[in-house]
């Protein structure tokens, strides 16, 4: 007993130590084989207090190590619910992706971008020209920690975090929309417990700062908003069936080129709430809760659907739909607010009132009737800039440029009205810019 005790204490101690290592490589660059060698330490360091038993690799030939009850219970839960996941995606065409192992061996400038309760994520840059994310099991995460302070066998603990992204490999390969993160490839390492040893290979993107966001021009948050309302759909409606993200959270999404992905799946789920009665479907949040019905099937009708859909608006909509909007559509994303909020619209109705938005706002039927200004800057509309005075740069906010005030507007009519509206601004420019709705550029 004292030494099971002992060895749990110093399987502790050495999954501290490999914690405080992966804190050090973030944002060095690395070959892969200095990653996959630091990985390896990690790894060992899991292990160095527990003799043979805890290995994550055997020896040929020798019987696989006896896990604890309670442990065996968790691997036999994950790997059930990966079985199904790939038994229910069995009927559709896989997207495998076209990267392997051959290619992660040549891959080059390795650097650590960050890591969470489970995964490891690194960038690299492929030999052919273009970047990935990469995504490993963090041998010295949260996950793997506590697991190995509850049952201190360390390989087993790595093997339930694998389960998590072999998860997220398979929905991945499965599930394709603009708004989910590309997956591009993946490797299983033969040398060892190919549960234990892959990396997926996935689209680049940059994390989602709101508050950067929060100071971007309205356009683009509306159009941020409309696109996550586009995945809840089709989330919602997937080959696989209504899919929830249980940890909805900003940090699970990142940008790509403009545009909003999620890039963690491992904590979604295809299954919704088992009911007997209406009383078993309430869906509770921080702050509110709702009463769903109870179907005939026994489930919780919509529920998937409807806790995407409050968790799009308390971390999304709340912020980033009211400010600085034109103010005669303040009305309409005031009524998609509460309608949301409340969950009085499904994702159907959501994505309608989103969509008249962007009509009202494309075709210009947004502006309010003033009177024509366009006439007192005809003499210099399209020569001079956005400007107090001659040479100096006339700033607003917010605006798309730091430098100057860039803005998107419907007509120069629109831009005159703006710059009549402030009084340093004396001209402005209309550029041959255009946004993604296709309005013009003024700076």
């Amino acid at each position: 007993m004292a030494a099971a005790a002992a060895a749990a204490a110093a399987a502790a101690a050495a999954v501290a130590a490999a914690a405080a290592a992966v804190r050090a490589w973030r944002g060095s660059r690395l070959s892969v084989a200095a990653l996959l060698a630091l990985l390896a330490l990690a790894l060992l360091a899991l292990t160095a207090g527990r003799g043979g038993s805890g290995s994550g690799v055997r020896q040929p030939g020798s019987p696989p190590p006896l896990l604890p009850p309670g442990l065996r219970e968790e691997l036999r839960q994950r790997r059930h619910d990966l079985r199904r996941l790939e038994a229910a995606a069995g009927g559709g065409e896989a997207a495998t992706g076209g990267l392997g192992c051959g290619d992660l061996s040549l891959a080059t400038g390795i650097s650590v971008l960050g890591w969470g309760f489970t995964k490891v994520v690194a960038r690299a840059a492929l030999a052919g020209g273009g970047a990935v994310a990469l995504k490993s099991v963090h041998g010295a995460g949260r996950e793997v920690r506590q697991c190995v302070q509850r049952y201190g066998a360390p390989a087993g603990c790595r093997r339930l975090a694998a389960y998590k992204l072999l998860k997220e490999v398979t929905l991945l390969q499965r599930l394709r929309h603009p708004g989910i993160v590309q997956l591009h490839g993946q490797c299983y390492d033969n040398s060892g417990d190919p549960e234990i040893r892959v990396t997926a290979m996935l689209e680049l993107g940059s994390p989602l700062e709101m508050i950067q966001l929060l100071q971007t021009p309205w356009e683009e948050r509306f159009k941020i908003c409309l696109s996550l309302v586009k995945l809840l759909l089709y989330l919602a409606h997937s080959p696989l069936g209504s899919i929830v993200l249980l940890d909805f959270q900003p940090r699970q999404f990142v940008m790509v080129d403009g545009n909003l992905k999620v890039t963690d799946m491992d904590d979604a789920s295809t299954e919704e709430l088992s009911c007997k009665e209406d009383n078993d479907c309430i869906l509770d949040f921080p702050t509110k809760s709702f009463p769903l019905k109870c179907s005939a099937v026994g489930k919780c009708e919509g529920i998937n659907e409807k806790k995407n859909l409050f968790n799009a608006y308390r971390y999304f909509f709340t912020y980033l739909l009211p400010h600085s909007a034109p103010s005669a559509l303040q009305p309409f994303l005031s009524d998609i607010l509460n309608a949301t909020g409340d969950l009085r619209y499904g994702i159907n109705e959501t994505l309608n009132a989103f969509e008249k938005v962007l009509h009202l706002y494309k075709s210009g039927l947004y502006l309010q009737k003033r009177p024509l200004l366009l006439k007192a800057f005809s003499n210099n509309t399209y020569l001079l800039g956005f400007r107090m005075v001659e040479g100096e740069d006339y700033k607003c906010w917010p605006s798309y440029s730091h430098l100057g005030c860039l803005l998107s507007v419907h007509s120069a009519e629109e831009a005159a009205a703006i710059c009549n509206s402030q009084s340093q601004c004396q001209s402005f420019i209309i550029t041959q810019q255009r946004s993604w709705t296709g309005e013009l550029g003024q700076t």
